[in-house]
């Protein structure tokens, strides 16, 4: 038996219910745990997030190199348009703006507290068929 098993993901932000609405709804996550401090969610594939209050928490600047990135999460899509839809109707925004025509392999965004995520196209396995 392992002493230490995976745990979670823990974002710092101040308001970490607002921000567990936001992975919740992106992840089709359901809530495991809440305290007046922390907010636990597990996504149907398993990825476990938790948000930590901490009323002094500021975002980072990422791009921009007055505040180094922190880290960021990765997530796994298979329409980037179609998840970049649901990512700022859930008050989520880019980071970087598309300049040149042609499909994009990855995409980079903050969460509603500044975190910094990415998206990763997953291209199908199925042969391409006609």
């Amino acid at each position: 038996m392992s002493l230490v098993k995976a745990g979670f993901v823990v974002l710092d932000c101040a308001e970490p219910e607002k921000l567990a609405v936001f992975y919740r709804e992106l992840l089709e996550a359901e809530q495991t745990e809440a305290t007046a401090n922390r907010v636990e969610i597990r996504g149907a594939d398993g990825t476990r997030l938790a948000f930590r209050r901490d009323v002094n928490a500021t975002p980072p600047s990422w791009p921009r190199p007055e505040n180094s990135l922190q880290a960021h999460l990765d997530f796994v899509v298979t329409d980037l348009d179609e998840a970049e839809r649901v990512i700022v109707g859930l008050g989520g925004r880019p980071l970087e703006a598309k300049e040149a025509a042609g499909p994009y392999e990855e995409r980079g965004y903050a969460d509603p507290s500044g975190h910094s995520f990415t998206l990763r196209l997953v291209a199908p396995t199925a042969p391409k068929q006609g």
